[in-house]
């Protein structure tokens, strides 16, 4: 019997609170067949899985994809392939997938590379999106900072840069959003302090999860091990 190729969907489940999740997002959950989510391949453990969980339906299948968190670029690859060959093998017997993700699935997401691949090896296959609430939304509404005003200027960043790339590109925006900064924190305080902006610097950790913490005194984030799940929110008055 020949089947009809399954839809892939792209589901972004939000920073932490199931509450979060879009209402879309909800539906499709409960209507798939099976559920993608990336994992470490150091761990099994899907924060995206257990977000999602209370939408899931009864008898869904849950798939983790291990991706490793690595420099080695062919390394990535290897496994961008690899898990992109698994979700096609489900979606050519006729299955519908969800592919959950933290956050929006095309902001800073695993996902944009497997959706790559996917259109590379199966180009016909249906891919539908949905977006989610970033980390960085959500955080702007639990401390109640506007992301931008007026005509202010809004630029978000991954951490990974060196520090003056950083105090560059700081300096030209209005409002700052540096993701990712926990493994660069301490070169990130360092470049906030140097333009002065450590009283405009507000820290959120673990947003919408539980010991969720919110941080006005930079210093603190330097005095420990930054936690993966940190965004900075920088205010940055001299530009306007």
């Amino acid at each position: 019997m020949k089947h009809t190729k399954g839809t892939l969907y792209g589901i972004g489940v939000g920073p932490g609170d199931p509450e979060l999740v879009p209402l879309k997002s909800v539906r499709i959950l409960k209507d798939v067949d099976i559920v993608f989510t990336a994992a470490s391949s150091k761990n099994d453990y899907s924060i995206a899985l257990e977000i999602a969980r209370p939408h899931l339906g009864k008898d869904i299948r849950t798939i983790r994809l291990s991706f490793p968190m690595t420099a080695d670029i062919e390394r990535e690859k290897h496994a961008w392939r690899k898990n992109a060959e698994a979700v096609i093998e489900c979606l050519n017997q006729g299955k519908d997938a969800a592919f959950i993700t933290i956050g929006d699935p095309l902001t800073y997401s695993t996902y944009a590379y497997l959706v790559k691949e996917v259109k590379s090896l199966s180009p016909d296959i249906v891919i539908n999106t949905i977006p989610g609430i970033t980390s960085y939304q959500a955080a702007a509404a639990l401390t109640n900072t506007p992301l931008a005003e007026g005509d202010e200027s809004l630029l978000i960043l991954s951490g990974f840069k060196e520090k003056g790339r950083l105090k560059d590109l700081i300096g030209k925006a209005d409002n700052i959003i540096l993701l990712k900064a926990y493994r660069n924190m301490q070169e990130i305080c360092s470049a906030i302090k140097e333009m002065d902006l450590a009283n405009k610097t507000t820290g959120v950790i673990r947003c919408g999860l539980d010991g969720e913490e919110i941080v006005t005194d930079i210093k603190k984030m330097t005095d420990k091990k930054p936690h993966y799940f940190t965004v900075l929110m920088i205010k940055n008055n001299k530009v306007s």
